[in-house]
């Protein structure tokens, strides 16, 4: 009966950390896009400025390059996560386990370098209502991810 239930734990915890991971992916892919289109670009013969950061944001803060960057790092390394633990739920023996369970410790360890770099952006200030929510996302990721993680080793 316990495993029943740790079982429909794990699939609720999966659903929505999947779902999370891809809103994730697309504000980041949408923060990268901006990045990328409205970036600093100089013309033919001019050198870069001294200070130039290859991981330049024109919207946000000094934060907001790392934190996007990992941002989508954390996500696709989650996507990748939820779907390696699809085959352990439909299965739930142990010969997937180890593998769903690495996979999300790696992709909770990634979360929780995004959530560090997202503290660190709401410290700095100076950000739009889609950063927030990335940030937002970020934070209550790392604790599902988690969560996720306890219950596919218990």
């Amino acid at each position: 009966m316990a495993a029943n239930d740790m079982r429909s734990v794990a699939t609720l915890l999966m659903i929505l950390n999947f779902a999370m991971y891809v809103t994730l992916l697309g504000l980041g892919g949408w923060a990268m896009n901006r990045a990328i289109n409205q970036g600093f670009s100089i013309g033919p013969g001019m050198e870069l400025p001294p200070h130039f950061s290859p991981i330049y944001f024109p919207m946000g803060n000094a934060a907001t390059g790392f934190f996007v960057t990992f941002a989508l790092i954390a996500g696709v390394v989650g996507v990748a996560s939820t779907i390696s633990g699809f085959d352990f739920i439909r299965t739930w023996n142990t010969d997937n386990r180890s593998g769903a369970a690495s996979a999300a410790v790696i992709a909770w360890t990634l979360t929780v370098l995004s959530m560090g770099f997202a503290w660190k952006e709401i410290n700095l200030e100076g950000r739009n209502a889609t950063l927030r929510t990335m940030e937002a996302f970020s934070i209550i990721l790392s604790v599902t991810q988690f969560l996720y993680t306890v219950v596919l080793y218990g």
